[in-house]
């Protein structure tokens, strides 16, 4: 049964957005790419200072918060003949983890962090990490593009001296994107959002926002319009801009999120019938 008949599900994440369009066609549905989100990361330049200070720095802490930085700062050390130092470097720190992808990356490096969420959270990382005095300990933070006010507030209140190292930042979607997106919304184009990364719901919005258009919005996803998340995390960043009315599945997966999202329907469909 086609499940998603009739209905028009907007993709915000640029990853795998082709492979997500054909899963939402071959349920019925109809798919519109509305990138929200555009990743880049900074030159090597910035990145290779970012390794030097981890191999020379001599930190007690090493926090990564994202599988893709993490990978991006050890594929430089690689490139710059410094793998193996990086490798010892991580081994001699306590390490935290966020997330699953972060936790294989380490892994695969033959590195087990010490510390790692209860939940897939920035939160949960948190929770994890009140177990540990890090009351004047150097820690390093490996950021991912979004700014990480729990954390960076934790730390200050233990009395931290971190550094933040960003191999990669998220830039703003082209604004007609935006545009064409939140039009849609607003003129009920659109039964269901797709969100993959929590820069999408921040930069949605923020130009809403900007607009004069959020309290609009947030109205059409609290009564017709489904936000749908492919984890926790991203959920987090949705309820932090007021976006509560949501889909999350129960494994992290993007398809697992559009299964959910049918599930949702398909709900629907017997508490009507």
């Amino acid at each position: 049964m086609k499940r998603l008949n009739g209905k028009t599900i907007a993709l915000v994440g640029q990853r795998k957005s082709e492979e997500l369009s054909k899963l939402i066609e071959n349920l019925g549905g109809q798919a519109l790419i509305r990138p929200a989100q555009g990743t880049v990361f900074l030159d090597d330049t910035n990145v290779e200072k970012e390794i030097h200070a981890l191999i020379e720095g001599d930190f007690d802490w090493l926090i990564f918060t994202t599988g893709i930085g993490t990978d991006k700062l050890f594929q430089t050390a690689t490139t710059m003949g410094l793998g193996d130092q990086f490798i010892e470097a991580l081994a001699k720190a306590k390490i935290a983890a966020r997330g699953y992808k972060t936790v294989n990356v380490l892994k695969k490096l033959g590195l087990k962090p010490d510390v790692r969420d209860d939940d897939g959270s920035t939160a949960g990382l948190v929770r994890e990490l009140a177990a540990h005095s890090l009351s004047g300990k150097r820690v390093a933070l490996q950021l991912h593009g979004d700014p990480a006010p729990i954390l960076i507030d934790w730390l200050k209140e233990q009395g931290a001296i971190y550094r933040e190292i960003l191999p990669y930042k998220h830039i703003p979607p082209k604004p007609e994107v935006m545009e064409q997106l939140v039009s849609e919304i607003l003129d009920g184009k659109i039964d269901a959002v797709n969100f993959t990364s929590t820069p999408q719901a921040r930069f949605l919005m923020s130009y809403a926002k900007e607009h004069g258009l959020e309290k609009e919005v947030l109205e059409a996803f609290s009564e017709n319009v489904m936000a749908v998340s492919v984890g926790k995390v991203t959920a987090q960043a949705l309820r932090e801009v007021g976006i509560t009315r949501m889909v999350v599945p129960e494994e992290e997966r993007m398809g697992s999120a559009i299964i959910a999202l049918v599930n949702y329907y398909k709900g629907l469909e017997e508490s009507t019938n």
